[in-house]
C-alpha cells in the first residue's frame, strides 16, 4: 500500500503557467500541414491557421508558444519571412530534410497564430548566423509604438500596432547547431547580442540565454557554470535542453512495437530530468541565490526513430501510453522545481516527436500526451503544495511505482496528480491531505497498455475517462482518501 501525503497548510511556490508551454519548429510537417495551411486551402482555416488545431490548443489553456526554432532559428532571417507571400524569399531548410522554405510563415503569421490561441508569444533569434542589426531591427519591428524605419514597414505590411513579445532567446544550442561556441565566447557573444533587444515603452522582454545540451552521460554542468558566471545578471532566463532517448542517437528504437525492458528504459531515462533540474539549479543557485533567472526547459519529450516511410529529417513519430508516462512525470517534476522552473516548452507541438497532435490532410488526432496536458492544466498558475510519496521501486532500474505532484488553486480546491509507471501492476494508494476537509470534485484518469496509442482509423483508442472508487472521510482536520491505481496510469484528482 502506497502512502502519499498533502500538506494543505504549506503553500510553497506558484507554479508558472509557461511550465506548459509547447514548441513550434519549422520542421517536417509541423509548421506547414500542422499548424498552417494557407488561406485558400479547403482545410477549414482562420488566416491559414487550422481550425480545428487551433481550438485543440486553446482547449490546452497554451499559455506559451516558442517559435521559430530550434535549430532552423540560427539560419532563420526574418526579413525573408515579412511582406507580400509571393514575393517572399525562398531558402533551403538544411537542418531538417532539405525541402524548400517558402516563409509564408514568418513574423505576422506567428503573432495571428498566437492571438487566435490566446497564448505568450516565445521567440527565438538568430545569433548563429545572424548580426546584432538584424536581432535588433526584428525587435523594432515587433515592438516598437512610434516612427522609425522598422516600425514604418510593419505598418506597411499590414499591422499598424505593435505586437507583445513576451519571451526572446537570443540563439539555439549555441554550443552545436547555432554556431558550435565555446561557453565562454557565447557568454560574451550573448552579453553583446542582448544589450540590443530593447524594451520599447512600458512593456519589458524577458531574455533567454541559451543554455546547456544534456544526457545522462553528459549533464553538461559547465555551461551553466560558465554562463551564470560571466553573464547571469544580463539574463532573465537559461535555458536548458533534455531528450528522452531509449536506445542511442543513431539507434532510437521505435515509437511502437516495444517491449516491457525498453518501455521501463524509457521511464528510467525520463525521470534523470529531475537530477539535471536540482543540479544545474544548484549551479545557479551559487550565483542566483535568490533565484532571479529562470531555468527554461524549452526541448524536452521523447525522442524515437521516425514513422516508416516517412521522411527520416521530418521526425514524425507516433505517441503511446509511454509518452503520456513520461509526460506526466515530467510535468510533476517541473511542478515540483517550480521555484526555479519558470517555463517548459514539449518538443513539439504537431507532428513533430512528442507532438501533442497528429495531422493528416484534413483529420487530426489527439495523443495521449495532449490528453495529460489537458489533464494537468489545472496546475496552471496555482501554487505548489507540499506533498509527499512512500512507494516501491520497480523492474531492474529501481524507478519508483508512483510519482506525483499536488497544488492548490486561488479557489482552494486542490489538485493531485499521480502517474502509475508499472506496466502490469495496479497501485493501492492511501492519502491524507493534512489540515483540510474536503471531498472529491472530480476525478479523470488516463490508462491503457503501454504501447496502447490513438490512429487515424481510431482516434478515440486512449482518451481520458472518470476515474471512479475514490472513498474519502474526514478525520478531525484531516482528509482520508484511498484509491488503486491502474497499471500504465496518469490520473488527476480534485477535491474541495
Amino acid at each position: 500500500m502506497a502512502k502519499y501525503g498533502i500538506r494543505a497548510d504549506k503553500k510553497l511556490y506558484p507554479i508558472h503557467p509557461e511550465i506548459y508551454g509547447n514548441f513550434s519548429e519549422h520542421l517536417g510537417r509541423c509548421i506547414y500541414e500542422g499548424i498552417y495551411v494557407g488561406e485558400d486551402s479547403p482545410i477549414p482555416n482562420v488566416n491559414g491557421m487550422r481550425t480545428d488545431v487551433v481550438e485543440a490548443l486553446k482547449k490546452l489553456s497554451l499559455p506559451v508558444l516558442r517559435w521559430p526554432g530550434g535549430c532552423f532559428a540560427d539560419e532563420y532571417h526574418w526579413k525573408d519571412g515579412i511582406g507580400e507571400k509571393a514575393t517572399r524569399k525562398k531558402m533551403v531548410n538544411t537542418h531538417w530534410g532539405g525541402v524548400v522554405e517558402d516563409n509564408s510563415f514568418g513574423t505576422h503569421e506567428f503573432m495571428e497564430l498566437c492571438r487566435q490561441v490566446g497564448c505568450k508569444a516565445y521567440i527565438n533569434g538568430n545569433v548563429g548566423s545572424g548580426t546584432v542589426q538584424e536581432m535588433a531591427e526584428w525587435i523594432e519591428y515587433m515592438t516598437f509604438d512610434g516612427v522609425s524605419p522598422m516600425a514604418e514597414l510593419r505598418a506597411r505590411n499590414g499591422h499598424p500596432e505593435p505586437w507583445k513579445v513576451d519571451f526572446f532567446g537570443v540563439g539555439n544550442e549555441n554550443w552545436g547547431c547555432g554556431g558550435n561556441m565555446r561557453p565562454e565566447y557565447y557568454a560574451d557573444v550573448y552579453r553583446r547580442y542582448q544589450t540590443y533587444v530593447r524594451n520599447f515603452g512600458k512593456e519589458r522582454i524577458y531574455k533567454i540565454a541559451c543554455g546547456a545540451g544534456t544526457s545522462m552521460e553528459t549533464p553538461n554542468y559547465e555551461w551553466t557554470e560558465t554562463l551564470m558566471k560571466n553573464a547571469g545578471r544580463y539574463m532573465n532566463g537559461l535555458s536548458l535542453h533534455y531528450y528522452t532517448v531509449p536506445g542511442d542517437w543513431k539507434d532510437k528504437t521505435s515509437a511502437t512495437g516495444f517491449d516491457e525492458d525498453l518501455y521501463y528504459i524509457t521511464l528510467y531515462r525520463s525521470l534523470f530530468m529531475d537530477e539535471l533540474v536540482t543540479r544545474h539549479g544548484t549551479v545557479m543557485d551559487r550565483y542566483d541565490p535568490e533565484k532571479r533567472v529562470g531555468m527554461i526547459v524549452d526541448e524536452w519529450g521523447t525522442w524515437y526513430d521516425v514513422e516508416p516511410g516517412t521522411n527520416p529529417g521530418f521526425l514524425y513519430q507516433q505517441n503511446t501510453m509511454r509518452d503520456a508516462m513520461v509526460a506526466g512525470t515530467t510535468l510533476n517534476i517541473f511542478n515540483k522545481h517550480a521555484d526555479r522552473v519558470r517555463m517548459a516548452n514539449i518538443a513539439q507541438t504537431v507532428n513533430v516527436l512528442q507532438a501533442v497532435i497528429l495531422t493528416d490532410g484534413a483529420q487530426m488526432i489527439l495523443t495521449p500526451t495532449y490528453h495529460v496536458f489537458e489533464m494537468y492544466k489545472v496546475h496552471q498558475g496555482a501554487t505548489l503544495l507540499d506533498s509527499c510519496l512512500e512507494t516501491d521501486r520497480i523492474s531492474q532500474h529501481a524507478i519508483p511505482q508512483l510519482q506525483e505532484s499536488a497544488s492548490m488553486d486561488d479557489q482552494g480546491r486542490i489538485h493531485a496528480t499521480i502517474c502509475n509507471l508499472s506496466a502490469t501492476e495496479s497501485a493501492p494508494v492511501e492519502l491524507t491531505i493534512q489540515c483540510a476537509k474536503v471531498q472529491v470534485a472530480e476525478a479523470v484518469i488516463l490508462t491503457g497498455n503501454m504501447d496502447d496509442h490513438n490512429t487515424f482509423e481510431n482516434g478515440t483508442a486512449v482518451e481520458p475517462a472518470p476515474f471512479t472508487g475514490i472513498q474519502t472521510q474526514v478525520a478531525g482536520e484531516n482528509t482520508l482518501a484511498s484509491f488503486t491505481l491502474p497499471a500504465c496510469s496518469v490520473a488527476r484528482i480534485t477535491f474541495q
